[in-house]
C-alpha cells in the first residue's frame, strides 16, 4: 500500500504530500541514526566493562561504526531534502 501511495505522490509532481513524505523520511533517518549510535555506544560500554584490556580496540571499532551509521543517515537526509527541493 505504501509503494502505491509513494508512486501516486511522484506522479502528482511537486505536491504538498510529496514534500511531506520526503520530510518524514529525512526525520526518520535522523532518528534512526540517533538510536543506532546509542546502541553502538551501549554495546561498547558493556564490552569495555567486561574486558577492560580491550579498551583501545573497542573504542576504535565503536568510532568507526558510529561514523558509518552517521554517514548513511546523512546520505538519507540529503536524499530526503533533495526530494523536497527538486
Amino acid at each position: 500500500m505504501i509503494p502505491t501511495i509513494l508512486l501516486q505522490a511522484a506522479d502528482a509532481g511537486a505536491t504538498a504530500s510529496g514534500h511531506g513524505i520526503a520530510a518524514v523520511g529525512a526525520g526518520l533517518a535522523a532518528i534512526g541514526a540517533g538510536i543506532g549510535i546509542g546502541r553502538i555506544g551501549a554495546g561498547a560500554l558493556e564490552a569495555m566493562a567486561r574486558q577492560p584490556e580491550m579498551l583501545n580496540d573497542l573504542r576504535a571499532n565503536m568510532i568507526l561504526t558510529a561514523a558509518l551509521v552517521e554517514g548513511a543517515a546523512f546520505f538519507a537526509m540529503v536524499i530526503g531534502l533533495l526530494a523536497i527541493f527538486i
